[in-house]
């Protein structure tokens, strides 16, 4: 797995949605106990398979801040928006700054980032038990009940390798 790992000190960075609104992960963290990160490409069916489960927490435990993070233009992070329901911020990193910051190989990668800005959980890939124990972490850093993350009729693997990442150059 080659991604930055828990105990590690998450890069603050400042991008942008594809209507311009900005988001600093510094600033959030001043008024959030954790915020999720949410590394992707439109492309990956690997992506295309984790993100409305990121969705069903986000509707889940609104409050909650989940960021996405494109690796692709705004163009394409809105049209992947749509397909996949998604609602969270999807925030701009079309050049690859914050892919090279996290040391990013492989997509769909989630960093759980708490208040002094530490990695508190990474998952790389789809892997359902890491994403039922975040789902657990999210609920209660919220003082709240967990609501299941994935129910009965939900078809799913233990665990999808990622794609790869983009890479500047």
């Amino acid at each position: 797995m080659v991604a930055l790992i828990e105990g590690t000190k998450a890069p603050d960075f400042k991008l942008i949605t594809s209507s311009g609104n900005a988001y600093s992960l510094q600033d959030e963290l001043k008024n959030k106990a954790l915020v999720l990160l949410a590394f992707f490409k439109v492309t990956c069916p690997v992506v295309q398979l984790e993100f409305p489960y990121l969705e069903r927490i986000h509707r889940s435990y609104p409050t909650f801040p989940i960021w996405g993070i494109s690796q692709d233009d705004a163009d394409a992070t809105t049209s992947f928006a749509k397909m996949y329901g998604v609602t969270f911020p999807l925030l701009l990193d079309d050049k690859l700054e914050n892919t090279v910051k996290y040391d990013l190989n492989i997509v769909p990668s989630l960093f759980l980032v708490d208040k002094d800005g530490v990695i508190k959980q990474t998952i790389v890939g789809f892997a359902k038990a890491d994403l039922e124990k975040l789902n657990t972490e999210i609920a209660t850093s919220l003082g709240l009940s967990v609501i299941p993350l994935f129910t009965s009729a939900d078809e799913v693997p233990a665990i999808r390798p990622g794609c790869e990442s983009k890479r500047p150059g």
